[in-house]
């Protein structure tokens, strides 16, 4: 239904994160726009006037791919292909003026965000792998590149990893490669419903 764009690639296959890289990616994301982001995803966004705003839960997001509450398959990770994964959505509410909707992919257990997308049309109803729908841009995560960073599970450390799907009020007026503070503040005003698929690191 919609043109996509195939994800731009760092050149090189990524391999398991160093310590010292983890490090930066949680300095990267210990800021305003990861609050944001986590207040969002437990139901409740801060809004420019300091009120708390409950989103309806009610989108269901599923994929061919994944299970809720099952392991990340490899392939969507750094010990298998690194793909951006496949996501489908449905039951956004009616009547509320959806303007454009926006993808968050992230770790809530130390903050890391790994995909953000926003700018898509409200009548998309999937994200193919490894593309993103076009119109949609891709804003900065956590590693600083604008495209999916796949996780890398460690054995023996757990991690929830959320696939979240935002409806918006309104449009995004950031252009690709947005900073993510700016990103996840923009999606977190406007955001008037959401929903999750969860996966484990195993």
């Amino acid at each position: 239904m919609f043109s996509v764009e195939r994800h731009r690639s760092s050149g090189s296959r990524r391999g398991a994160v160093s310590p010292g890289a983890r490090a930066r990616v949680r300095t990267a994301s210990s800021g305003a726009g990861a609050a944001v982001l986590l207040a969002a995803a437990t139901g409740c966004v801060s809004l420019p006037s300091g009120t708390d705003a409950e989103l309806s839960p009610d989108i269901n997001v599923t994929s061919t791919m994944m299970q809720e509450g099952e392991p990340l398959p490899d392939a969507y990770t750094c010990k298998g292909e690194g793909l951006s994964p496949t996501l489908q959505w449905s039951g956004l509410p009616s009547g509320e003026g959806i303007a454009s909707l926006a993808v968050v992919v992230d770790a809530p257990d130390d903050a890391t965000v790994f995909w953000v997308i926003y700018g898509l049309d409200p009548q998309t109803t999937e994200i193919r792998q490894n593309t993103v729908p076009q119109p949609g841009r891709q804003g900065l995560n956590s590693a600083g590149t604008a495209d999916f960073e796949p996780p890398c599970p460690e054995d023996g450390h757990p991690h929830r990893y959320r696939f979240s799907l935002y409806a918006l009020n309104g449009e995004i007026d950031l252009p690709e490669d947005a900073p993510l503070d700016d990103s996840l503040q923009a999606i977190a005003d406007r955001s008037i419903a959401r929903g999750a698929l969860t996966t484990t690191s195993e």
